[in-house]
């Protein structure tokens, strides 16, 4: 060989050194600006970089990181190379940044990832391009951000394993058909819609089954708009802060059976006495409807409903009935519900709790015959009261009673009333006013 070819083979030699000697430099420089940035993500599979006050996503990610948490941060911006070597990645959590912008391939290597948080941030707009290679991605988030519908066509159409999903924001205002494109299956569907206005009959209709459904809505008339499409998906429907004005309009209108609907819960709702015979009469309709549920409800009225009306529309077919800390105002001024003993002799199920009860008319307890659970707790049920309420013949299939919390002060009497229960099993008297425990 000669000495021009050797000297040659040197030099290529180094170069290549040198080339190998730069890049494991750099990688070395990243890894040490990623454990200075995020000390946390040293020799880990987690990465907790959250509330470090950081305004990028730190270089250096690899592929032995599964969860990295980037939330409460100052990123603004997430951009196509910050996410390019973190192939493993399974939760990524970005939630209360500021980020307004999102380049269009800054997911594209994350194909195992199962959790992608981007609530609480400044997203205008969301883009289907960013979703579009997230094959496996279980749960997202897009809540709390600034965008004011989902564009024209599906943001969801390749996520075909999403299990849960939470949008929605105080400037949400539409709802298109085609939106939930793609959508099959949800475990659980979460909808901050307080601002809602504009709902396209038939958007919901494409998920062909949901579990437990979440909606924030004012807008009485999209309420109706939106049972409607869920009547044949949803099991457990959940609707948060509405002013129920329900309008005449059937709720099964055009729809054929069988229905799904099991569960309805409304929470922080207000209604009046007219509304609350409306919406009873309309719920009848749903033959599938099992439980009924209220939670921090407020009702402007004393219970004067319109019995006629509600007896002349059947039975209900709810078998469980929830109410938990209902305000009304003038409590003590709430009728006894004369008339309703048609519609309760079904009832398997009954919990009012935090309620201010004070007392069940002996006429009226007497047709819950069919009750075996009944929850009082948290209430104002003291031991003359409790006698009428426990009167002979009432309750008479009550297996379980939770009296506790209330005003009972005689351990005596409270026995007297319960031993009418023939068939109970479980009693709760904790937390009342019982003065000495007598030894027998």
């Amino acid at each position: 060989m000669s000495k021009q070819t050797k000297h040659k083979s040197r030099t290529t030699h180094t170069w290549q050194v040198w080339a190998i000697y730069m890049v494991l430099a750099a990688n070395l420089s990243e890894e040490q600006a990623l454990k200075q940035a995020c000390p946390s993500c040293d020799a880990t599979q987690l990465c907790n970089c959250s509330s470090m006050g950081l305004d990028f996503i730190p270089p250096g990610l690899t592929a032995k990181i599964t969860v990295l948490n980037l939330a409460h941060n100052r990123i603004k911006h997430i951009r196509s190379q910050d996410l390019q070597q973190a192939v493993n990645l399974r939760a990524l959590l970005l939630q209360s940044n500021k980020i307004s912008s999102i380049d269009m391939d800054s997911f594209d290597s994350l194909g195992k990832l199962e959790l992608l948080d981007l609530s609480n941030n400044s997203l205008a707009r969301l883009s289907p391009v960013w979703f579009g290679h997230l094959f496996s991605l279980q749960h997202l988030h897009l809540q709390g951000n600034s965008y004011r519908d989902l564009g024209e066509s599906s943001l969801f159409s390749s996520l075909r394993n999403l299990s849960s999903l939470h949008l929605g924001n105080p400037q949400f205002s539409t709802i298109r058909q085609g939106n939930f494109e793609g959508i099959e299956l949800l475990n659980k569907l979460w909808i901050d819609g307080g601002n809602l206005s504009q709902y396209e009959p038939g958007s919901l209709k494409l998920i062909k089954k949901i579990n437990h459904m979440i909606i924030n809505l004012r807008n009485s008339k999209i309420f109706s708009a939106i049972i409607r499409d869920l009547l044949h998906s949803v099991i457990w429907l959940e609707v948060r802060e509405i002013k129920l004005e329900i309008e005449i309009k059937s709720l099964v209108q055009n729809s054929t059976l069988p229905f799904r609907i099991r569960k309805l819960t409304l929470k922080d709702a207000s209604f009046t006495d007219q509304h609350i015979v409306r919406i009873i009469v309309l719920l009848k309709e749903i033959t599938s409807l099992q439980e009924l549920e209220a939670i921090d409800c407020e009702l402007e009225g004393q219970g004067m409903w319109n019995t006629e009306e509600i007896e002349k529309t059947g039975q209900s077919f709810v078998e469980e009935v929830s109410i938990i800390n209902i305000m009304i105002q003038n409590f003590h001024l709430f009728s006894d519900l004369k008339g309703m003993e048609s519609q309760i002799n079904k009832l398997k199920r009954l919990t009012i709790a935090s309620s201010r009860v004070f007392m069940v008319s002996c006429e009226l307890a007497k047709h819950f015959s069919s009750l075996r659970y009944l929850d009082f707790h948290d209430n104002l049920l003291a031991n003359k009261r409790l006698n009428e309420t426990i009167c002979e013949d009432a309750w008479s299939s009550l297996q379980t009673l939770n009296l506790s919390q209330n005003s009972l002060k005689s351990l005596k009497q409270t026995a007297d009333s319960v031993t009418r229960l023939r068939n109970l099993i479980n009693l709760d008297i904790s937390q009342n006013n019982f003065g000495e425990i007598p030894d027998v």
